[in-house]
């Protein structure tokens, strides 16, 4: 009879982890107890042979014995001998380790074991829905994956992170040095738990933002025809953008700019955190001046004459509120308002379809609709491109499914739904109003009405209190360029350092606001056709030729992808700059 060796039951996470945590617990103690004769935990942390007999004193000897005897556990198994170390040891469905229903006397009889014996009786199994990862809105979902196109958005002030102390590192270990030194983060990876269902809404709440609202303009820009087909094609190349880039994923992990870093360098990551910045700080402005000329619509509605504050003097304004939001170091704590920008956003595009549909069915379309507007069609393309912006929130959806081989074609469901969604209110709200089209929408339904004057404050409050949600990640990610590690939690001067920077920020954008407020939909169109169209439609198609494509046709593909999305970014700028800022 032939003998195979017995194959290492621990894996080698497992060994490589206890190998970490031994080397820092001090030397003559182990996770037996004084005159224990039990082989398989007496063997000390420090002891380089796992043979060794000598179990060493007890470990519940030393201050917070009791608290830290879990990590003399974990060392001693490690080393235990092969044939003890194959007992099984179900898993629960988290993955770690079930052990029985009670303790055992000897654990019982250690300080605080029947404490520990009693809170295990009353302890209810975890229940896997208890750590449902559904989202009800944009923040909740940045709260629970933590990243933005692949960067940890966790503020450093909320981190247990310290100035590097090299003198303390060189010091002798003693009993009061932490067992595993200090933490970078406190931020851990969380375990892919999203279901099919989970991520389809999520996906939808995604996509499904303020910038539905500049669509009807865009269609009276390009022309109802026109427009529509522009909304088509945006889509289709939008998901053969977002095909790439998973595709990039799939080989080489992490988020975008970690898949930009792996393919083609630092730069590449830097080229592309640096247009993730210009589009959220662009939508933070569009979404200012949008507020701006919406409440000075209300006001002249409410107060049936001339607005008493100037779209400039309601810029200022919203600046005093954003500045105090921008100071927020932790976005959960902005998942109330966001939930109310969510419900309004929701109620305004409900009364559009019931407004549109009905005005239709009883006076038709509009006589001034046309198929296609050969003067401003470009900024029909811009604004599509500026709706359909979401690429930053696709890795880390895709990251968060228990399934993620499923994810390209449930994106694929949703770009059809929000396609025809978009398509939808554009073309309803044109066809409904034709050249009369106003880029604040909900201008164009009666002003006498109060439930419209409620829409309309609603949708502008909605749009506010989802700025600080679009600036987040902006701020983050210059802080994270400029300020490095260096955290105000301890340090006052440092966290008003910041505070000043992220004020800057937002006086920054309010001033810039300022400049493009007469020109909204020129605005929008000049924000998705400089900022976003690099970010969906170029780093993708150039991150697949370096990193993905093997063949000649796919490589050919890249190629063409690059070069319409820069000739479509570049002639789209200039016309929309000299159309609309230099005429």
């Amino acid at each position: 009879m032939s003998y195979s060796p017995i194959p290492d039951p621990v894996p080698d996470p497992a060994r490589h982890e206890a190998q970490v945590v031994s080397e820092h617990l001090p030397s003559g103690y182990s996770a037996a107890f004084d005159g224990e004769p039990d082989s398989s935990t007496a063997v000390s942390s420090s002891s380089p042979d796992p043979a060794d007999p000598m179990p060493g004193e007890s470990s519940l000897k030393l201050q917070g014995g009791d608290i830290h005897r879990d990590l003399f556990k974990t060392a001693a198994r490690v080393k235990m001998h092969k044939r003890a170390a194959t007992f099984h040891h179900p898993q629960d469905i988290m993955g770690g380790e079930v052990e029985g229903d009670g303790l055992t006397v000897s654990d019982q009889l250690a300080p605080g074991g029947f404490r520990r014996a009693f809170i295990r009786q009353r302890q209810q199994p975890e229940i896997w829905a208890a750590r449902n990862p559904v989202t009800r809105n944009f923040v909740e979902f940045l709260e629970l994956y933590g990243s933005f196109a692949g960067e940890d958005l966790a503020d450093s002030d909320d981190e247990a992170v310290e100035s590097e102390e090299e003198e303390e590192e060189e010091q002798p270990p003693h009993e009061r040095r932490p067992l595993l030194g200090r933490r970078r983060t406190s931020r851990a990876a969380r375990s892919a738990t999203a279901s099919t269902k989970q991520t389809f809404f999520t996906l939808l709440k995604a996509f499904i933002g303020t910038g539905i609202m500049f669509l009807p303009k865009a269609f009276n820009n390009g022309g109802i025809l026109f427009s529509s087909l522009t909304m088509l094609v945006i889509s289709s190349v939008t998901m053969l953008a977002f095909h790439l880039l998973l595709s990039c994923k799939a080989r080489y992990g992490g988020g975008y700019g970690e898949i930009g870093q792996a393919i083609a360098g630092n730069r590449m990551r830097g080229l592309i955190l640096s247009s993730i910045t210009l589009s959220q700080l662009g939508f933070v402005c569009a979404g200012i001046v949008f507020v701006a000329e919406n409440m000075t619509s209300f006001l002249q509605a409410v107060l049936q004459g001339d607005s008493p504050l100037s779209t400039t003097s309601l810029i200022l304004l919203q600046l005093i509120l954003l500045i105090p939001l921008a100071f927020i170091r932790n976005i959960a704590k902005l998942g109330p308002v966001a939930l109310i920008a969510d419900a309004c956003i929701l109620l305004g595009v409900t009364y559009i379809y019931y407004y549109d549909i009905a005005h239709l069915a009883s006076d038709g379309i509009h006589k001034s609709v046309v198929l296609f507007n050969p003067s401003k069609y470009t900024l029909t393309i811009g604004a599509a491109i500026f709706t359909f912006e979401g690429i930053g929130l696709i890795l880390p959806i895709q990251s968060s499914m228990t399934k993620p081989e499923r994810f390209e074609w449930l994106l694929g469901v949703v770009m059809l739904l929000i396609t025809i969604l978009f398509t939808a209110v554009g073309a309803l709200c044109y066809a409904t109003f034709g050249e009369n089209t106003q880029i604040e929408i909900i201008n164009n339904y009666p002003q006498d009405s109060k439930f419209v004057n409620a829409v309309q404050f609603l949708y502008s409050l909605a749009v506010l209190v989802g700025t600080p949600v679009q600036l987040f990640p902006a701020i983050r990610i210059i802080e994270g360029k400029i300020f490095g590690s260096h955290s105000g939690k301890k340090s006052t001067r440092t966290k008003w350092i910041k505070n000043a920077f992220r004020s800057f920020i937002v006086v920054l954008c309010g001033a810039i606001s300022i400049l493009g407020a007469s020109n909204l939909d020129r605005f929008v169109a000049l924000i998705g056709s400089f900022a976003c169209v690099p970010l969906v439609y170029i780093y993708p198609a150039y991150l697949h030729y370096k990193g993905v494509a093997k063949t000649w046709q796919a490589k050919a593909g890249d190629i063409l992808f690059m070069v319409i999305g820069t000739v479509a970014m570049v002639y789209t700028t200039i016309i929309t700059v000299v159309n609309s800022f230099m005429s």
